[in-house]
């Protein structure tokens, strides 16, 4: 290729990806789908991009390397302290479930597509897997109940790093047995290789999480010796014992996770970007080298498969997950409908099918077009038909109307207790420890981080919320929440609290109007006037409005000493007030106003 070529091969699989990420956005689905598909499209069907002739024998070992870095990224996620704080029904759909599910696709893989116990075996590990990128996009068009739609994350947080080890444990026997020097040699070198990857990645991560717990390393360069670190780990430990990498960087980011004293919030964060650029081009690559033939020639038992592992290895793991729960049967036919494959799937699949191969392990190949048939078919099936089926079973929530806040601030709080107390789910949002563990003694719910941050995107949890409230302090952080949240919620549902700096400010040095978000309160209130008005004494009251005691009546008691900031009607629905609201409160309602003292 010439060089003018491989510039617009770059290029295009940079543009590809965007286009992709930003339709994923916009519809609400799974990104991965829309990156496969668009890599089918690209590679085998019109033949525009060949990665083998592209990267030439660069081409795998960048694969390795990106998939060594998503796989790190993915075990910073697991925090051991929140295994306790999951519940039974996750523990069981991680632990027996997921082995469960684990069984029924290998005996179904080896019986109908005729693959080899160990193979097999392989491909089982490759899809138990689910996943907060596929599972979190289809939270939010379906939107079932809170309870359901929480163990559905949390499986997908804590199965995603579990997975990918098992893959990595199961592939390395593979590789020990190939040696064909018997049962004990085999045997031996596996045991090396869990060896050599375990001490690897535990030296790794417990070195690496003393130079960010010491801070020998200026902040903005954690992040680059983290990546540094990360390959040289990798690299390292399959120089010692072939094929141990994988192992090795999957457990130095759940020791990284697990030191006490050790913040990865930051590397964190600057993994899931990169994770997101790296995931993007590599699925875009991986789909590009599909053989379309060879997923043809799978025929009709491509459908039996995934009809098991729909009808009935997600069925089995449920069940046994649930024995006991308190759930429902409707609420558990829907967790034994969602489950779609994605990230760990598609991207260790790749790079195991074409070392096996060259191993000699036959069939290892026809472990990529499997996986991406399964990938696809889940995904395209459950994002098409779950959210009419919660509807159908009633465990679809109505139409949101909680409140996302953001800030965890005294006049957060209060205003956060207040919407609770009218009944509406609250959910405080705050990078501030003391905010929010103010917030917590408090009992109201919170989220620990930067509700427009990478990690909030997987984490967050915004079943039931249907407005944002931001209330910072911050001018900065308010538009920048009124922005993120702006299509998820729409722009009448954002709401935010200016400054009276900002306010101040010529059009030019201010963020439009757009993005900004509706004033809150009438008439609009300042952050600064709100805590103010507060540390003065007036407070937050809730009155109900009577045939004895109305609108009108309200008005003339309260005169000029009121700021109305919601309003309850008859049905149940809480009105944000602005200032251009044209309320007409009747029986039945109630109205939270903020009420300044007598002067």
């Amino acid at each position: 290729m010439t060089e003018q070529q491989i510039l617009l091969s770059f290029g295009g699989i940079g543009i590809a990806a965007l286009g992709s990420q930003w339709l994923a956005w916009r519809l609400k689905l799974p990104a991965i789908l829309f990156l496969l598909l668009t890599g089918i499209l690209v590679g085998p069907v019109l033949g525009w991009l060949n990665p083998q002739e592209l990267f030439g024998p660069l081409l795998m070992p960048l694969v390795s390397l990106a998939v060594a870095l998503i796989l790190f990224e993915g075990s910073l996620t697991l925090h051991l302290s929140e295994w306790r704080e999951i519940g039974t029904v996750v523990h069981r759909l991680v632990t027996i479930g997921a082995l469960s599910t684990w069984a029924v696709i290998t005996l179904a893989t080896h019986w109908l597509l005729g693959f080899d116990w160990l193979l097999a075996l392989l491909f089982g590990t490759l899809t138990l897997v689910t996943g907060p990128t596929v599972i979190v996009p289809m939270l939010r068009v379906v939107r079932p109940k809170a309870s359901i739609a929480n163990i559905l994350r949390w499986e997908g947080i804590v199965i995603d790093p579990i997975g990918a080890l098992l893959a990595v444990v199961v592939y390395s026997f593979i590789i020990a047995s190939a040696t064909g020097e018997g049962l004990s040699h085999s045997l031996l070198t596996f045991g090396g290789v869990i060896m050599c990857g375990s001490l690897f990645g535990i030296v790794g991560g417990w070195i690496m999480g003393h130079i960010v717990r010491r801070q020998w390393l200026p902040e903005y360069l954690q992040s680059l010796a983290t990546l540094a670190s990360v390959l040289g780990v990798f690299i390292a430990a399959n120089e010692v014992m072939h094929e141990s990498g994988l192992l090795a960087v999957t457990l130095m980011g759940m020791w990284m996770a697990n030191m006490k004293g050790v913040d990865v919030r930051n590397i964190l964060h600057f993994k899931e970007n990169l994770s997101i650029f790296l995931i993007s081009g590599l699925f875009i690559l991986l789909a590009a080298r599909l053989d379309l033939n060879a997923m043809i020639g799978l025929g009709p038992v491509v459908l039996v498969l995934l009809l098991i592992i729909q009808f009935i290895a997600r069925p089995l793991n449920v069940v046994l997950s649930t024995f006991g729960s308190k759930l429902n049967w409707r609420e558990r036919a829907l967790l034994a409908w969602i489950a779609p494959r994605g990230i760990v799937a598609a991207a260790v699949s790749a790079i195991f099918a074409i070392r096996l191969d060259e191993a000699g392990h036959e069939g290892a190949l026809l472990l990529v077009p499997l996986t991406f048939a399964v990938i696809i078919g889940t995904v395209v099936l459950q994002s098409a038909t779950a959210r009419p089926l919660a509807r159908l079973l009633k465990v679809a929530e109505p139409a949101p109307s909680g409140f996302l806040i953001v800030g965890a601030n005294g006049p957060a709080r209060i205003i956060g207790k207040a919407l609770q107390q009218l009944g509406s789910r609250v959910l405080l949002t705050d990078s501030n420890w003391e905010n929010i563990r103010s917030a917590r003694m408090e009992n109201l719910p919170t989220y620990f981080g930067n509700p427009a941050s990478e990690h909030a995107e997987s984490h967050l949890d915004l079943v039931g919320l249907g407005y944002l409230l931001a209330l910072s302090p911050s001018g900065e952080l308010n538009t920048l929440a009124a922005v993120r949240f702006h299509h998820e919620f729409g722009p009448q549902r954002v709401f935010a609290l200016t400054n009276g700096q900002e306010s101040r400010r010529s059009d030019k040095h201010r963020a439009s109007h757009e993005y900004r978000g509706q004033p809150l309160g009438s008439p609009a209130l300042t952050y600064g006037q709100l805590a103010s008005e507060l540390s003065q004494g007036a407070e937050l009251y809730s009155t109900n409005l009577t045939d004895n005691f109305t609108w009108e009546d309200y008005q003339n008691l309260h005169g000029k000493r009121i700021t109305l900031l919601f309003a309850r009607d008859g049905n149940g629905w809480v009105h944000v007030v602005t200032p251009d609201s044209e309320l007409k409160p009747g029986t039945g309602w109630t109205l939270l106003a903020l009420i300044r003292q007598q002067s």
